[in-house]
């Protein structure tokens, strides 16, 4: 009996306590939610969407910007059989204004957009420019079922002068809209460069106002307002002046070239070739248009700055000569190239067939000697020299403002028994040293490494000069530098230097050639094939990297030409040309 009072006492509290709650919430808490509904019925937010920041260069020469231009809407319900004609009526007047405009595809974009839910009006072409549109607007502005909108396009007044720096904006996609909640009103969203890595900046701060209405949603009073950001502009490091003249005389070529400061980074011109016009993007590329761009053998969407991996060739031999001075091997080391080394039962050749006799560090650079760093690399071993490389950026992405910058390829045993689960071989450390196997880089790393050779730092290559960063202080002794510098001197004066012959510009560079291999060339085979003998896309890759001036550096200019053939004869006068203009600009005020 008292068990069963207790479970009776038990279950009527259970029910007071259920009936105290339910009172609180609809006295108290409900009161609050259908305050806040009530309140969402009278105030009314108005979006304030702003207008997306221009891309200057350097000298305030604009690369992308806002077009004006209109909008046109059309009311909604109109979709219904009841209104068919109207609807249609509508359609037919637009399309008589703007003949390039189907009617059934005008009318399927709005009946996909109506619903008895939606009762703005809908959008139906997004951008008429203003001059093609303005003659118009009387007349399609007096009718009460079109609503006309300004607007707004990306426009890239340079067209393809440094389309892979600037990129370019596109249509949000779903995915775009849920990790960024502006481009769902304005739409647009950038999709690569700096564009893309600038987005935040580019677009902008949304502002509102909330306005008080009526029940026949007429404006009463405005409650608050926030305008929309302005400072959304960005203005970069590029010279587009000195772009252009880039692309003049790289005209019909391949590959990449840059223009860098060689003390803090900045990147002055950087051009991938072959280039596009970011406006195909902008407007809506067609298919045809995507796929002739895609089929093309020259990559013209690769961002080679930053996307294209190459061997490196002889250009990474003063990194290499650096790993042989800070692992014990002394300034004076000599080697006797004779043409050619053995190991085990292969022969490995130096590029000369005759050899280059006594070589030490300087004429194994102003020469090029593949035997100096044959037995060299037999020294010390791979993973020193990966040690060394990776300290000047190989391997390893340089922090410049784009997006999915490559890593490139710095291999060592370890790497290469985690990627194939493989034995390291003496050859592989033969071969890499000369910057051929499994060795990839991209232009902007050899061009940073290059700023290091120059000025004893290493820098952070950047475009917009709020992500500047203070160049790296690396443990190499300065004098170790100077043996590389003065072999970078002969590679451009020395009578067998191998760029003597094609460096002609009025101010003294350091630089070093390389040639890529693109088909491999067994050993074995005693006469090489000239690359002009080969088929155009089976020629060697063809680089130069320098600083100058000599004695103040100033500029690092790194070429590479797809399919060149050697570097010197291939790029040293571009490169020469490059220089002088640097002069004639005022970047270089010595020529020394």
């Amino acid at each position: 009996m008292k068990i069963r009072l207790i479970i009776l006492f038990l279950l009527i509290f259970t029910i007071v306590i259920t009936l105290l709650s339910r009172v609180y919430f609809l006295s108290i808490k409900s009161n609050t939610y259908y305050e806040e509904l009530s309140k969402n019925n009278y105030i009314n937010r108005v979006n304030k969407i702003p207008i997306r920041g221009i891309i200057e260069d350097r000298n305030g020469e604009k690369l992308a910007i806002n077009e004006m231009g209109f909008t046109i809407l059309i009311k909604p319900h109109l979709s219904s059989y009841k209104y068919k004609e109207q609807l249609e009526n509508i359609i037919d007047l637009i399309v008589k204004h703007f003949p390039k405009y189907e009617k059934e595809k005008l009318l399927k974009e709005y009946k996909k957009a109506d619903s008895s839910y939606n009762h703005d009006f809908i959008e139906i072409i997004d951008y008429i420019p203003y001059d093609e549109f303005f003659s118009k607007y009387t007349i399609l502005a007096s009718k009460e079922d079109i609503k006309i909108e300004s607007s707004t396009k990306r426009y890239y007044p340079q067209k393809e002068v440094a389309s892979h720096i600037i990129g370019y904006v596109g249509k949000a996609s779903k995915i775009d809209i849920l990790n960024n909640e502006l481009s769902s009103y304005n739409g647009i969203i950038g999709k690569n460069g700096l564009e893309k890595y600038y987005n935040t900046k580019l677009q902008g701060e949304m502002g509102y106002k909330d306005v008080k209405v009526n029940a026949l949603n007429k404006e009463i009073e405005i409650l608050d307002e926030k305008e929309p950001s302005i400072d959304n502009n960005i203005k970069i490091t590029l010279d587009v002046n000195l772009q252009k003249y880039i692309q003049e005389i790289f005209t019909g070529k391949s590959g990449a070239v840059i223009v860098m400061d060689a003390k803090n980074g900045e990147i002055l011109s950087a051009a991938s070739f072959p280039e596009f016009d970011n406006n195909i993007f902008a407007r809506g590329i067609s298919v045809k248009e995507w796929n002739e761009m895609r089929n093309d053998f020259n990559h013209p969407f690769t961002n080679k700055i930053i996307n294209g991996l190459y061997p490196p060739g002889s250009v990474i031999k003063m990194g290499v000569a650096l790993a042989f001075l800070e692992n014990g091997i002394k300034d004076n080391f000599n080697v006797n190239c004779t043409g050619s080394i053995t190991i085990g039962n292969r022969n490995f050749r130096c590029w000369k067939s005759s050899g280059h006799g006594n070589v030490g560090f300087r004429k194994a650079i102003s020469e090029s000697c593949d035997d100096f760093f044959y037995k060299g690399s037999l020294k010390i071993g791979i993973n020193k020299i990966s040690n060394t490389l990776d300290k000047l950026g190989f391997g390893q992405q340089s922090g410049v403002d784009q997006i999915n910058e490559f890593f490139g390829v710095n291999p060592n045993k370890e790497w290469k028994e985690k990627k194939y689960n493989q034995p390291w071989y003496v050859g592989e450390t033969v071969i890499s040293s000369i910057g051929q196997g499994n060795v990839l880089v991209t232009p902007l790393q050899i061009a940073r490494y290059t700023s290091y050779i120059a000025t004893g730092k290493l820098p952070k290559p950047h475009f917009y000069k709020a992500t500047y960063e203070e160049p790296k202080e690396l443990d190499i002794p300065s004098e170790y530098l100077d043996v590389l510098r003065k072999g970078m001197y002969d590679v451009s004066y020395a009578a067998k230097g191998t760029a003597s012959k094609h460096i002609n510009s009025q101010i003294t560079i350091a630089s070093k050639t390389g040639t890529a291999q693109v088909v491999s060339i067994p050993q074995s085979e005693k006469v090489r094939m000239k690359e002009s003998e080969l088929q155009y896309y089976q020629r060697s890759h063809a680089w130069i990297t320098t600083y100058a001036p000599f004695k103040n550096p100033q500029y690092v200019v790194t070429v590479i030409e797809e399919h060149g053939g050697h570097g010197g004869e291939a790029a040293g006068d571009i490169t020469s040309k490059i220089y002088d203009k640097l002069y004639e600009l005022g970047y270089i005020t010595s020529k020394e």
